[in-house]
């Protein structure tokens, strides 16, 4: 039987995945520059403001792998335009938001449509376009906005909050969720899998959900309340039962949500431990270079975003290229070459000094991260959905984005507790704050080093250039 012919649409439909995906992705960052804004106009508690970022967090950690599920057997189409339709109104509810409570509430609400219309972009994308050099380049655009979005939503969220209002970095998304819900029925065939049993394990999804979200939950909040502390000991200890619990139900069930077979896949298995570690330095490594250049360098938040154009730049220029090499010579020496620039560009950062200048202290380190991040998340992204069959297409990708997501909230919680349990300590012996601070950046910039050192070392020992090539064996249900 002939493959069927390659849609016609399918590089509008990519280009309409894309601009979806960078409004996801620029909601991790957008708010983190809007943050002093909206406590002041939403009068927040110090202790609430945080939860701004948090609630998108912990749901969006939390039902990505049902996200991704439910895209493989509902509909790939239809489950990204329900995530995209939440997403849009939450967003709207963010920007009329009048009190911190309504707030929280709207950012948990998108965060849940972020998890739904990830996994099933991604899994549109690999079932639209055929693995190898096509599906390649798609991935090259679509790491292009995953890499360069964090940085952007750095500089849009300074833009917009300094001239127009911090609710313009929610109102923004309205336009495009809209254009997004208009167009996808045309541009995008429907896809699911067929022959299977669609039942939702309704047990393990409970179960995976309340995990995952529990885990963000308490490494979000570890760095305030404490790691040793019994808060923190108990809730991650409930965390890690549920998630086993979940393991243990999904050996069992007849329809699982996550059929354990898919860990067969080496590459997969590979690239998301890479994946994890990747991500947990890159989201903690612009959340402590946004503090240092506002709070030690004194930046405005426009300037602050301006800063950033070079990393987000540098990204997008060099995506094209991060895909060719993929292709021409494989991901395992693209990825290496991307996660040892990561780890130049973070050893760089840890040199930062009090009255450090642009050029000379972060300039040279925002190149190599830039070209550094599409250099790593793309090929990892290829390996995580090298091999995979179409029916678990949404379960890859929700799965690569849960550990990048894990892996986020787990580095930057290990690292922001290092910098300022040091600087804390720096403050306490006399130092100037603007002293301390530096000192305790620099401490979680040494740790973030490691973290991508490590994810360096993963790539080169787990990752087998021939397993690309090599036919997967169906998957069992059980």
């Amino acid at each position: 039987m002939s493959a069927p012919a390659p849609d016609p649409r399918r590089w509008k439909a990519l280009a309409l995945l894309c601009s979806t995906f960078f409004m996801v992705v620029l909601d991790i960052a957008v708010v983190n520059v809007a943050l002093p804004s909206i406590g002041r106009d939403l009068t927040f508690s110090p202790e609430n403001l945080q939860w701004v970022i948090t609630a998108y967090a912990l749901t969006f950690g939390g039902f990505l792998l049902l996200g991704g599920r439910a895209a493989d057997l509902l509909g790939r189409r239809s489950v990204f335009m329900v995530g995209v339709a939440l997403f849009t109104v939450a967003s709207l509810a963010c920007a009329l938001s009048g009190s911190e409570g309504m707030l929280i509430a709207a950012r948990a609400v998108q965060g849940v449509g972020a998890a739904i219309i990830s996994p099933a972009a991604l899994s549109i994308l690999t079932t639209t376009f055929t693995e190898g050099s096509e599906r390649n380049k798609a991935l090259g655009a679509w790491g292009a906005v995953g890499g360069s979005g964090a940085a952007a939503g750095v500089l849009l969220g300074g833009i917009l909050t300094e001239y127009v209002g911090w609710e313009w970095i929610f109102l923004i998304n309205i336009p495009v969720g809209l254009l997004a819900l208009a167009l996808a029925p045309r541009l995008i065939r429907e896809s699911r899998v067929e022959g299977l049993e669609r039942r939702f394990d309704p047990l393990g999804a409970v179960v995976v959900t309340a995990g995952l979200a529990l885990l963000v939950y308490v490494i979000s909040e570890a760095p305030d309340v404490g790691w040793g502390t019994a808060q923190t000991i108990v809730l991650l200890a409930i965390a890690v039962t549920l998630l086993l619990a979940f393991v243990g139900l999904e050996s069992r069930v007849r329809a699982p949500l996550m059929p354990l077979g898919i860990f067969r896949i080496r590459l997969l298995s590979a690239a998301n431990i890479v994946g994890f570690l990747q991500a947990g330095g890159l989201f903690a490594s612009f959340l402590l270079l946004t503090l240092y250049v506002q709070n030690v360098l004194g930046f405005s938040a426009v300037r602050t975003g301006i800063a950033f154009l070079a990393t987000a730049g540098t990204a997008v220029i060099f995506a094209g290229p991060a895909q060719a090499l993929t292709t021409r010579v494989g991901p395992k020496p693209v990825l290496a070459t991307g996660l040892a620039l990561l780890t130049f560009g973070m050893v760089w950062y840890t040199q930062v000094s009090p009255d450090g200048s642009y050029a000379s202290d972060l300039l040279p380190g925002f190149i190599a991260v830039g070209i550094g991040i599409p250099f790593s998340f793309i090929p990892i992204n290829i390996a995580a959905l090298g091999g995979v069959p179409d029916r678990e297409a949404g379960l890859a990708a929700g799965l690569i984005n849960t550990s990048q997501q894990i892996g986020g909230a787990v580095g930057t919680a290990v690292i922001s507790t290092v910098a300022f349990t040091h600087a804390d300590t720096l403050l306490a012996a006399g130092e100037r704050p603007p002293v301390a601070l530096t000192g305790g950046f620099a401490w979680g910039f040494w740790v973030g080093a490691g973290i991508w050192l490590a994810s360096l070392l993963a790539a080169l020992v787990l990752i087998r250039p021939a397993e690309m090539r090599t036919e997967v064996p169906v998957l069992e249900s059980t």
